[in-house]
């Protein structure tokens, strides 16, 4: 296994920051509480997160010890949990802020491919969701806002 070199490891922050910013651009144009500087720090947290996990695990196996780089990363998964858990709000029977916290969550998620060197997986998934958020967005707002009962057009 080659060692995570330091121009790889600043590649990979590049990257996502690169990523979380055509997130946060997204959201950010909608005026959401959550946007561009957000997103593009929870991807590049979870990413120093899995590089860190990386170099630890790099530097205890040069030492003899057993390290297992996933579980940092896996709580990295619940910090996120938390956080997104946070930006839901219910009023009455409306819910807001459910895309924020699944948005959050995603980009915890790419920025973990990320740091673990999955780059092509990470380009496609953000791709596809911000893809997602804006073809959907139109759709739920074309197709099902017509519904009378549909509460579609609320803020997120």
């Amino acid at each position: 296994m080659e060692l995570l070199s330091d121009i790889e490891a600043i590649k990979r922050l590049a990257l996502a920051m690169v990523v979380g910013a055509a997130l946060g651009v997204e959201r950010e144009w909608l005026d959401r509480p959550a946007g561009l500087r957000t997103y593009m720090l929870v991807v590049e947290g979870a990413c120093l997160f899995m590089i860190c996990a990386i170099l630890l695990s790099e530097q205890i196996s040069k030492a003899g010890g057993v390290s297992d780089p996933g579980r940092i990363a896996s709580t990295v998964v619940q910090g996120i949990g938390f956080i997104a858990a946070g930006v839901i709000l219910t009023t009455g029977r409306e819910v807001i802020g459910l895309t924020t916290a699944a948005g959050l969550w995603v980009a915890t998620a790419l920025g973990l491919l990320i740091g673990a060197g999955f780059f092509f997986v990470a380009v496609v998934a953000a791709v596809a969701t911000v893809v997602a958020l804006i073809a959907l967005r139109r759709f739920e707002l074309r197709v099902l806002s017509s519904k009378p009962t549909d509460r579609r057009d609320s803020p997120d």
